[in-house]
């Protein structure tokens, strides 16, 4: 009876860190959101500096504005897993791209993988609108009459002429026009911050609708399909951490013992090949994941790797 409370506190954790996996996607996004706002507060007292010239706030501000997102845009694409699945090796082999001659497959991969990427950079481009430093900075730099029009109508000739002091409070303007221009760069800046986050929202939701209305299985059997495919990655990881250890301690008693390594069974280069290509479903073939089409396969080949090694053929090298 007195292990009970540990029982009741061990059934409590178990709760919260389930819930916790449950909901790392929204944990994750969350977590993001707070960067990419802590990084724009930073960018903005920091580091940004309007010229406050005509000839120097557009180039300057879109800079500020673009530059960070772009930077977001291609690190989502460099730690994208899935890219690299499918990318690697496609300069020898081009139908990894698009195996069993599924373009449009291929093509719905690379959309997922883009909007996966595109998750980050939307996220700061709608915080930096919405805080409208950058904007007011890069729009009070245009010398287009139709912009110019826009902010000095029924104001005098000097409104054209101080436009681009306007975000320096730098500007020969009185005092209350100068803020006028300023709630005008702001305003135009956090609408155009809530039109992408509508945009965003709405493309989302109706990705999501169109992607699980095509689905070929029931909710809960993708909910399944998706569990599979997280634990597989983790025990993946697990295997391969435990294996290459094993192999590489072979490896070094064979050195340092000065005698023949010890038969080491590993699968073979054809086998990796077929387990490292992208899993589409298929009513023919009910498998989760490559990895399971693979070892359930009847014309499996079950001959291992005589030597695990790596290829060196075409100058893959590992330092």
């Amino acid at each position: 009876m007195r292990d009970k409370p540990l029982v009741d506190t061990m059934d409590n954790f178990q709760t919260v860190l389930r819930f916790f996996m449950n909901q790392k996607a929204t944990i994750g996004y969350s977590f993001m959101a707070i960067l990419t706002i802590g990084g724009e507060r930073i960018f903005s007292m920091v580091s940004f500096q309007c010229p406050c010239n005509h000839d120097q706030n557009f180039a300057y501000g879109l800079t500020f504005l673009l530059g960070p997102g772009l930077v977001l845009l291609v690190l989502g694409l460099f730690f994208s897993s899935r890219l690299w699945r499918l990318y690697t090796g496609c300069c020898l082999n081009p139908i990894k791209l698009c195996p069993r001659g599924n373009c449009f497959g291929c093509l719905k991969v690379f959309v997922k993988i883009f909007s996966g990427a595109c998750v980050a950079p939307i996220m700061w481009l709608c915080v930096a609108l919405l805080n409208g430093t950058f904007y007011e900075c890069a729009v009070s730099g245009l010398d287009d009459n139709l912009v110019v029009d826009l902010f000095c109508k029924n104001k005098t000739l000097m409104c054209r002429e101080e436009l681009a002091r306007v975000p320096c409070s730098k500007s020969k303007l009185p005092s209350d026009e100068n803020m006028e221009l300023l709630l005008m760069f702001r305003a135009q800046s956090q609408i155009l911050g809530w039109c992408i986050i509508i945009i965003s929202a709405v493309l989302g939701l109706l990705g999501t609708c169109y992607t699980n209305c095509r689905s070929k299985v029931s909710y809960l059997q993708l909910t399944f399909w998706k569990r599979y495919v997280e634990k597989e990655k983790e025990q993946f990881d697990t295997f391969a951490m435990e294996y290459a250890s094993k192999l590489a301690e072979r490896n070094l008693k064979s050195f340092f013992e000065n005698r023949d390594p010890e038969i080491f069974p590993f699968p073979n280069h054809k086998a990796w090949e077929e387990i490292s290509a992208l899993y589409t479903f298929s009513k023919s073939e009910q498998y989760y994941s490559t990895l399971q089409r693979y070892v359930e396969r009847d014309d499996r080949d079950y001959s291992p790797e005589k030597r695990p090694v790596m290829d060196l053929e075409h100058g893959i090298e590992m330092s």
